[in-house]
């Protein structure tokens, strides 16, 4: 495995980059206040963009301790969507876990599939790694859609792992991954 950490990547569409403080407005508005996007994740809408700039203040301080954490930019017109990390690394076992988010009006674009394969290949390409995984809980099925386009396979399903921060009711977590050879 080579520690690359974060880099730009850029795809058809989209530019990834690291993140910088003067994103936070771009954030706020977008994705981080956005209650649609925020009801299948681990962290509530921010209260405040004070928040948000704390935030993205601590990914920056990430950097330097080598984390994989890319905002999500469009290249016609530089406005930040969403974002991408991976949120564990194993630097034994040569593996990933990625999760990542958009604001819900840019989604069914595809921007999340085109960003998670610009993700997966440069972590198995040029980093080394050996496999990527990444989760969704089953009440976001939209989520497992864009891990297969990405070209993920479904690993298994824990039953009734999380529970929804909204209903209370009970989700699985649905896992999938990619090995390099199967780029």
């Amino acid at each position: 495995m080579k520690e690359l950490n974060t880099k730009t990547l850029e795809s058809n569409r989209l530019i990834l980059r690291r993140f910088l403080l003067e994103d936070a407005e771009g954030m706020y508005n977008n994705w981080a206040t956005d209650s649609e996007c925020c009801k299948f994740l681990s962290w509530d809408v921010h209260k405040n963009i004070d928040e948000t700039k704390s935030v993205i203040q601590s990914w920056i301080n990430g950097y330097d301790s080598g984390s994989y954490n890319w905002i999500v930019e469009l290249k016609d017109t530089n406005e930040v969507i969403g974002s991408i990390s991976a949120v564990s690394v194993s630097k034994k076992h040569f593996t990933a876990e990625l999760g990542y988010c958009y604001g819900s009006k840019f989604w069914g674009n595809g921007y999340a599939t085109e960003a998670l394969r610009t993700v997966i290949e440069y972590l198995l390409k040029e980093c080394n790694f050996y496999l990527i995984e990444a989760r969704h809980i089953s009440g976001n099925p939209a989520s497992g859609r864009v891990m297969e386009k990405a070209g993920m396979h479904k690993d298994a399903v824990l039953r009734n792992r999380r529970i929804n921060k909204y209903t209370g009711e009970r989700n699985d977590s649905v896992i999938y991954s990619i090995k390099k050879e199967e780029l």
